[in-house]
Formats: structure tokens, sequence, C-alpha cells
């Protein structure tokens, strides 16, 4: 029933509600209370504690009215008794209801009691003198917004429940049966009404499970269960063969155990009769340009095509670089294709891919124009997937009939998600960093001393080392306090003018080529300090450079925090990371000290995860997921893992939920995930 249908609604009413997202009695029922107020019993004043609410039945003894000095506005102070103290009753609003009092009329107030001097006080309570024959039982309360009191929520939901039809039950008998699980009416009434503290509870589990298990449900509906199986069988077969122990061995340098292990585990997926999907993830530095590198060798030396897809022009053009280098002296012919190109060499790169006279193609968004046409597709690798969209991925996939893919990010997903979203088979972690590479020392700085460090960090440009400086604006805000990339660029260029150093600046605001422009400067050693916003988060690799100042750096989340750093650290010496920061307290100290305890992405991100919540991390903002109601990914473990459990049961009895009685779940997961497009979470 939409929310208007409902008597008393009108359209102002309509309007507020839906600013809370309630729309219709549906959204009504999944409006979860935020506290309750327990009514169950009526205390008596003597028996009370101060500090706590309750339920008292009381007699009117005396009635005053006064107004405030200060503002003019009416209070209205009741004295009240129940016979075994008295009390105040304080009331900060004109007094419309005293109407309805007068000394010796019996009511009930609800409230927080606290104590006066030697007096008893509630400030505000709730007043009723429709009395109940005993107590009011435990009330929801709920967020509200203004012009919609806890009173009328508690009917609107109370008009949805009775809209409640007989068959609302979705999740097949038999597991509720074994689960001991609660049925659906039985949960909702309960979580918003409750009988009693264990049914609460018993609606509260429900409501979990079901959560989690139209959680799992969707997802392996988005992964196209039994017809995605179908669809990947039609995939290249590679055989088995040495070519990638060949490339290894041409390298010049050991590959780690960790990075052995993924290319494994990714030519097992090549060799299958399917298509392979799969996500690499490997910290920043740790290698998976090479794993990459290795496996799109063994394509090409089968004889198909490899492209690289990456998100920036620097990033495609570092691999281009990067490729030539390794695979020109084996006669592998290197391509790239960039949309800032001239036209003439974009014909011919394009014209060579569809003759098949280029084996390898590194680019961005310009691969997946509809005048590309590939020879013959074999592997397509995205660089930092995340950063594509959704149609962008899919694109570059179709160019070929099924070809395997590979999708790298350096950004961690926590492991206790990770596998629920994407299976144990279906991820590679690079979990070490190779040969030589330093941890990158991360520090705290007080912006106090700001100043000696930029005169420190001259002294190290002089030396032939580079410095990122990251700023959290791009311009000066009136309305944000911190610091801006502009202002910050103005201030080192005039500190550093005497030291014959050349501070460049890059930020989102500035027009594509003068981005690239400053980017590359600092990549040929022309810049030696690059003040920065975000952009450079991904798609640069400059060994030189080894310091990065973040100013503002509470203003930062944990885990762009550590991809910042992930710029410095990536050759052979010593790399600093510095904080800059006036915090002592707060998620935003937090974040930092994590920062410095460790350089471990995955720890930062399972931290991460910790303190921002499963809602948030696969949020609507970030993953375009539903957030959970009730569910908690991290505390909930053992029921994903129930959940996660009965769902394969069902799946290998009903590979697509086809059968009557699995019907009611197989709706509720598409009504509830069915807009979440797969890609979208990397999948």
């Amino acid at each position: 029933m939409d929310i208007s249908e409902i008597r008393g609604i009108g359209p102002k009413k309509r309007e507020a509600l839906r600013k809370i997202g309630i729309c219709d009695t549906a959204d009504l029922l999944s409006h979860f209370p935020i506290a309750y107020q327990d009514r169950s019993r009526i205390t008596k004043i003597a028996e009370a504690v101060p500090g706590r609410e309750y339920l008292m039945e009381v007699t009117i003894l005396q009635i005053r009215e006064w107004k405030r000095q200060a503002r003019g506005t009416k209070m209205t102070e009741m004295t009240v008794t129940d016979g075994t103290e008295s009390m105040k009753l304080i009331f900060f609003v004109s007094s419309y209801f005293l109407k309805n009092a007068w000394p010796g009329r019996i009511c009930q107030v609800y409230g927080r009691l606290e104590r006066n001097g030697s007096t008893f006080q509630m400030n505000h309570p709730d007043l009723s003198f429709d009395i109940h024959p005993g107590a009011q039982g435990i009330l929801p309360v709920y967020q509200t917004v203004k012009g919609i009191s806890q009173n009328q929520m508690r009917e609107l939901v109370r008009v949805a429940l009775d809209e409640l039809g007989e068959d609302c039950e979705f999740i097949p008998e038999p597991l509720l049966a074994e689960r001991k699980v609660a049925g659906r009416r039985f949960a909702l009434e309960n979580i918003h009404f409750p009988a009693g503290r264990k049914a609460w509870a018993a609606a509260r589990y429900r409501l979990i499970y079901e959560e989690l298990l139209l959680f799992r449900t969707g997802i392996a509906l988005l992964r196209g269960s039994r017809d995605r199986d179908q669809e990947r069988a039609r995939g290249i077969a590679f055989p088995h063969d040495d070519y990638v122990r060949e490339f290894a061995d041409s390298l010049g340098y050991e590959l780690t155990p960790a990075q052995k292990r993924v290319i494994g585990e990714i030519e097992n997926d090549m060799e299958a009769d399917r298509q392979m999907e799969r996500l690499l993830q490997g910290d920043v530095g740790s290698g998976k340009t090479a794993v990459a590198a290795a496996v799109l060798y063994k394509a090409v030396r089968n004889g198909c095509q490899g492209a690289l897809m990456a998100p920036t022009e620097l990033l495609a053009e570092q691999h281009y670089r990067k490729f030539r280098e390794l695979f020109e002296p084996m006669h592998i012919r290197v391509g790239c294709l960039m949309g800032s190109q001239k036209k003439s060499e974009k014909d011919q790169i394009r014209r060579q891919l569809a003759e098949g006279e280029i084996d390898l193609v590194t680019g961005t968004h310009a691969l997946i124009q509809e005048d590309v046409v590939f020879s013959n597709l074999g592997l397509v690798v995205t660089d930092e997937q995340h950063r594509f969209g959704v149609n962008q991925r899919v694109s570059l996939s179709a160019k070929g009939t099924y070809p395997d893919i590979l999708v790298m990010t350096a950004t961690p997903i926590p492991r206790s998600l990770a596998v629920v979203l994407f299976g144990e088979q279906d991820i590679s972690v690079i979990d070490e960093l190779p040969a030589g590479r330093r941890p990158v020392e991360t520090r705290m700085i007080h912006q106090s001393s700001r100043e000696k460090l930029y005169r420190r960090i001259a002294k190290q440009a002089k030396e032939g080392h580079q410095v990122y400086v990251v700023a959290p604006l791009v311009e000066d805000s009136e309305a944000i306090d911190a610091r801006s990339a502009e202002s910050v660029y103005e201030e080192l260029s005039a500190m550093y003018a005497g030291d014959n150093l050349t501070v460049g600046l890059v930020h989102g605001a500035m027009k594509p080529a003068e981005k690239e422009a400053a980017m590359r400067n600092f990549v040929s050693g022309e810049i030696q300090i690059l003040v920065a916003t975000v952009v450079i988060e991904v798609g640069i690799d400059v060994p030189a450079a080894t310091i990065i100042v973040i100013e503002n750096a509470e203003r930062f989340g944990l885990a762009q925090l550590h991809q910042l750093r992930g710029r410095v650290g990536r050759g052979s010496e010593q790399s600093y990371c510095f904080l800059i920061t006036d915090a002592e307290e707060g998620p935003g100290r937090e974040r930092l000290e994590i920062l410095v305890e460790t350089n471990n992405g995955f720890v930062a991100a399972e931290k991460d995860l910790q303190m921002r919540g499963p809602g948030d991390f696969f949020g609507t903002r970030q993953h375009g997921l539903p957030e959970f109601h009730v569910a908690d990914l991290l505390k909930n473990a053992d029921l994903l893992s129930a959940a996660s459990e009965d769902l394969s049961r069902l799946l290998q009895e009903d590979p697509s939920l086809s059968l009557p009685e699995h019907q009611a779940l197989k709706q509720a997961a598409l009504e509830r995930y069915g807009s979440v497009s797969l890609t979208s979470l990397g999948i």
C-alpha cells in the first residue's frame, strides 16, 4: 500500500516520510526501531533508580505555569505522587494539554527519572490520561522526521502490520525448521512491538538470518547459477605447457612464492574448458604486473592476442613501456591505444589489431570503442578494475569469443567479505612483497611541525629523491578547515624558490592534458615535488619518489591513505609517509594510528571494515549493495556461514531456484538485489 493511502497521511506527511525512505507499507515494515521503551511494568517512585527510564502511574497534586525570562517561553511544572513518593514533571513547551489536567486526576508518565537536590524529577516525559489496565508493553522508538511524532510512526507501523498478508513467508519451510528460525510475520510483529525479551531475540535472529540468506541468494543469482556456468564452458582451453616457466626464466630475478602460487591458480583456470573470471588482489608494490605479463605471455605464445586496460593514459603508457622492454626481445609485437593519440596513429593500431599484427595491446577505454576489432582475443586484463564502469569492463571482454578475464586491484577487499562475494575459487592474493622492497616508514606529524618537515624534504629532494604532497581540497574553502592543493603549491613554490627545486601541481579540476603533462614531468624527473589531490592514488610508478606527505590526513579514509602511501616505496631506497594532523582523538586519529602500525593493506582493510562496518564498506555509496538493516557480516559470521551452507544445498537440488517451494526466496532476492550489477562489485 502506498503511504498516501493510509488514513491521516496528507501531502506534507507523505513528503516527510519519503525523506527517510518510506514510500509504502513495505518500507514501514523494514524501518526497524532504533531503541525500545520498556513500559511492561509500572514502577513506584520509591523503588526507582535515578538515571533510568520508567513507566509510573501518578496522581496530580499541583500545576504551576511560568515564563522563562530569557526566552519568554512558557514552562509547566506538575507535582505528582504515587503514594510512595512525590516528584515534579517539567515541560518546556506551552501548556496546551492543561485543559485535560487538574489536581486529583490520575495519569501515566514515562521518562527518565532524575534527582534535583532532594526532589525527584522528570523532564518532558510522555504523559497519558488514557489509563491502560496495567502497563503498556514494550514500545518501539524510531528514527523520525519533522512532522511525524513517535506515536504517529507507531500507528503507521501498526497499519503496515495489519496489511501484511498471511503468505509473507519466503524462506523454505525445511530451512526454518532446521535452523529453528521464526516465521516472518512473527518476526516483523515482535521486532516492532515485542511481546517480551525472548520474542524480540527470536525476531531479531530470524531477520538477521533472512538478510544474510537473501544476500547470499542475491549474489548467487547475480553470478548466474547454472546459466553462467554453461556460458563459461565455452571459454578457451589453453594447453598445459611451459611458457610461463620460460617467461619467468627470462626475467633475471626470482618471482616470489606468492607470485608463483597465483600464476599457477591463473594457469589452471586458463587451461580449463570454461571462461576464466578471476580477481587478482595484490598490495601496492606486490608484483601484480609481473603476474599479468606471465599469463599474457602464455596467451600470446598459444596464438591469441592479449589486452590490458588501465584507467589512465599514464598507467597504460607505463604498462606499454614495460611490456615492450619484456616482450620485444622475444619478437612479441606490443601496441598501445589511447584517446590522446593522433587519428592516423589510432587508425594504424586498430588495423594491426584486426589483422593480427599486434600480439599484445595496452590502452585506456579507447580499447572498447566500437571500431576496435581483435583478430583473436584470448585474455583480457583490467588493472585497478574498480576504476572502470560496468559497461567498460563488459565491453572489452565482448571483443573476443569468451576470452579469459583477469581483473587486478591493489585495493584490498577484506578476506571475510571477499570469500562471500567471490568464493574461494575465484580469488588470487599476492600477500608478500618482492625481495629488496622495504616497508614504508609511516609517521604522524603535528601541524605545528609542518615547516620543519618541509625544510627537511628540501634536503632530500636536492639529493635526487622525489616527493609527493597530497592535500584534501583543490582550492581553499571557507566551509572546510583543511589545506588545499593550490595553497600548498603556492606556499612550497615560494619556500623552495631559492633551492633550485621544481614544484608541480596536479588535481582533478585541471584539464586532462594538463594533468597528464604534470604527471609525465614528475615521472621524467623534471619535477622534484608534486603537489596533488587524490588523483595520484593510482597510475604513477616512480622509484625515485621516496617521500609522501599527506596534509590533514585525518580527513582521508584508511583504504585511501594506504593507496596513497603505496606511491612510494617502489624502489630499493627507504621511503617515508608523513601524516600531518592535529587530530588528538576520534575515528580520524584511529585510522592514522592503524596506518602507522601496519604496512599490510589486508590488515588495514580488515580494521577499516571493523571501524566502518560492512553496511558502509559494501554500502550503496561504494558498491551499489543495499545496506543491511540488522545483520553484521563480522558479528554474525556464524549465521552467515549457516545461510551459505543452506543456500548451497538448495542450489545443488535446484540450481536456478525454479521449483515452486523456492520461487518466493528467489523473488525476494531479486527484489532486493536485482538492480545491482555483478560487475559493479568487481565479480
